[in-house]
């Protein structure tokens, strides 16, 4: 890294190579680690622990008046009265950690006076490192980074998470991204959201949005996406979105485009959209109308071609070979965004 960055970025960079360490030693071995259950589908590791141990120590050891928000310990750490709160998450994407699945991060952010001013993203399976503070750019190792150029949703990969917690609201979340979906080029769930934020930053997706997050999720992600170009809040486009448990980001054209597709499922959108959301969901879970003898109406049953009628309809000229309904309707249903 450049020698130039600012003293705490490059704590905060010391620390999260400290715990990247102790995450590669232990991905050596990963069926040995000891995982608990915080709650259903929500995995914690001794790992997890040890990991946030060594950020907690680096920072303190530099900084013993900073105070600290962690995922696993919370506030215990630290000054609780301080205006520089180290935001940590150790180990993002834990459950891919345990299935071996190289898609994980640690996450350091500091909040000065409620504003994040330096970021750390480390992916220590391939040893990069995002960082930012602010006013100075984003950056992967030395490398200066922007977001992506796209400008029209339909070109575009725009990464998610999934809601898998109990209480999680799951059919509006399927509605808001089949919406999406179907206005984009393609969706990907990494499974660890400071990294999706980072590679947002980097230009590597082009878009962003989950529900249900925690501010040590977004906090250094956060920063890396404005110091890089891009624009991140609610799903309603305010800024000031931290405690919110939404989050949606990309450069401004996309995150505009992005905005009007997710607006109305936000938690803060108005009645109507409120209203319409609920009226979609139930349309969508409505049972089949029932026949004149009362039963419902099982869906019709579709044999599958033999292949003798596969071979048939290969070389039928009635439908041409470039037909794809869904790119024409996505393409008639997406206007570029006024931004």
């Amino acid at each position: 890294m450049s020698s130039n960055l600012h003293p705490m970025l490059n704590v905060a960079i010391k620390a999260a190579r400290a715990a990247g360490a102790l995450i590669n030693r232990a991905a050596l071995d990963v069926e040995a680690v000891r995982v608990s259950l915080k709650q259903t589908n929500d995995f914690v590791t001794e790992v997890d622990q040890a990991a946030e141990t060594a950020i907690i120590e680096t920072l303190l050891t530099a900084y013993p008046g900073h105070g600290i928000l962690a995922e696993e310990s919370g506030s215990e750490h630290g000054a609780k009265d301080s205006e520089f709160v180290w935001i940590i998450d150790p180990l993002d994407g834990t459950t891919n950690f345990i299935h071996g699945f190289p898609f994980y991060c640690v996450s350091i952010a500091l909040s000065v006076r409620g504003k994040i001013e330096q970021a750390v993203v480390y992916d220590p399976m391939r040893n990069d490192i995002y960082s930012a503070s602010k006013g100075r750019g984003a950056y992967v190792n030395d490398r200066r980074i922007r977001v992506g150029k796209r400008t029209r949703l339909q070109e575009c990969l725009i990464s998610t998470g999934f809601p898998y917690r109990p209480g999680d609201k799951l059919k509006p979340y399927l509605n808001m991204l089949g919406e999406v979906m179907s206005q984009c080029a393609g969706v990907r769930r990494p499974g660890a959201a400071a990294l999706d934020l980072a590679h947002v930053a980097a230009g590597l997706t082009d878009g962003f949005f989950e529900t249900g997050l925690k501010p040590w999720d977004v906090a250094a992600g956060s920063l890396l996406i404005t110091e890089a170009g891009g624009l991140i809040g609610n799903f309603t486009g305010e800024s000031d979105f931290m405690d919110h448990g939404e989050c949606v980001a990309g450069n401004p054209r996309i995150y505009g485009q992005l905005i009007s597709t997710l607006g109305k499922y936000s938690k803060f959108a108005g009645a109507g959209d409120k209203a319409t959301v609920r009226q979609a969901v139930q349309d969508a879970s409505a049972p089949t109308a029932p026949t004149e003898e009362g039963s419902e109406s099982a869906p019709a049953v579709v044999a599958k071609p033999t292949l003798k009628a596969k071979r048939i309809q290969r070389a039928s000229p009635a439908a041409p070979a470039s037909a794809d309904p869904v790119a024409d309707t996505v393409a008639e249903q997406t206007p570029d965004a006024p931004f």
